[in-house]
């Protein structure tokens, strides 16, 4: 939590939910008294909750000279190196930072200039693995990566946030700041929509190098899940969070009415154009089975008391006609349109293992 508008919109979002979570504060001492003001900020809101705060100074100019890097890798390496051994030492289940739709955007540009494979061009995923060596094992989630700026800007004033703008943001001195500052705003004449375009591309990318051998590869190495499709036209994202066995098989009528514990059934005629097995973001859609009409996927974790953190975790099945049409939440429930009923023929069935 640096004090920012960012994280002080995922902070709230997590406290709304309910749930148990700490906070950890980096200073890195670069902006003076600012930093200093950042850092009350943070202890402030903390006693205010009651939410335990870590807070942790850096002496990040020494650091960056001793290793030969920059000042931005060098904030990033001291940051996550500590997370990591905050999760060990508290036994905390994982990491949440709150990088947004417009950072995602902005790490696409950033790795082109690098100069990047497909990997790169898959930007920031909802969900991955702190990006050190030592702590590959300790999940990091990005709630808020569906989010836009705008998006957060209207929760924070909807809910008085207090937060604090860093003012080198406004300089051009780093590469991001550079791209947010002098690139971004050409991209908003020709595209004022380009943030959404852009993480929509890089979402099909991502669907891309999942369908990939490597992609595969990748995921099962990374997230240690699996996902064997037999039978059907299934595009699985890289960095799945369960493991899931899909099959499509005949249905001769027996199945009982409530789904089975741990499994999704699902009219395999139904799913017109095939389908993904993807995460959550800003847009999805479903029918729930036995509701009436469409409901956000928002409202639905909402109505359900999903955490802000668990959103990013649970599997979904979407339609690859419509990506946000949501066909079925893994654990859950599945959408009205592709219930089984007495026309059923052909069956997909899912199954979630926990082992």
């Amino acid at each position: 939590m640096s004090g920012g508008i960012d994280s002080m919109c995922l902070a709230e979002k997590v406290r709304l939910d309910g749930g148990p979570f700490a906070l950890a504060h980096c200073n890195f001492g670069l902006r003076g008294a600012d930093s200093d003001a950042d850092e009350a900020l943070v202890r402030e809101w903390a006693a205010r909750y009651g939410v335990p705060c870590h807070v942790k100074r850096f002496e990040t100019r020494a650091y960056a000279a001793r290793k030969h890097i920059s000042i931005e890798m060098a904030a990033r390496e001291l940051r996550y190196r500590w997370f990591g051994q905050l999760c060990r030492e508290f036994s905390y289940d994982a990491l949440a930072v709150a990088h947004n739709a417009n950072d995602n955007a902005e790490t696409l540009i950033l790795n082109l200039l690098r100069g990047t494979g497909i990997k790169g061009l898959a930007g920031m995923q909802e969900q991955g693995f702190i990006p050190l060596r030592e702590f590959r094992d300790i999940p990091l989630l990005r709630p808020l990566l569906g989010m836009t700026r705008a998006d957060i800007e209207s929760f924070a004033r909807e809910h008085s946030l207090v937060w604090r703008e860093d003012a080198t943001n406004a300089l051009s001195d780093y590469k991001r700041n550079k791209i947010r500052n002098l690139v971004f705003p050409v991209f908003k004449e020709i595209n004022p929509s380009f943030v959404q375009t852009l993480n929509s591309d890089m979402r099909r990318f991502a669907q891309q190098l999942a369908a990939s051998g490597q992609g595969l590869t990748e995921a099962t190495q990374e997230a240690g899940s699996t996902a064997r499709v037999s039978g059907s036209s299934a595009t699985t994202e890289s960095q799945s969070i369960l493991p899931l066995i899909i099959a499509e098989e005949p249905w001769d009528g027996t199945l009982p009415l409530k789904q089975p514990q741990g499994m999704l059934i699902l009219d395999a005629d139904r799913l017109e154009g095939g389908y993904i097995i993807g995460r959550w973001e800003s847009g999805d859609w479903i029918k729930p089975l036995g509701a009436p009409g469409r409901k956000k996927m928002q409202d639905w974790f909402t109505d359900h008391h999903i955490p802000v953190w668990e959103k990013a975790l649970i599997p979904l099945v979407k339609s690859r006609r419509d990506p946000h049409h949501v066909l079925a939440v893994a654990g859950h429930c599945i959408d009205n349109g592709v219930k089984v009923g007495k026309s059923t023929r052909r069956i997909l069935r899912i199954s979630i293992k926990n082992d």
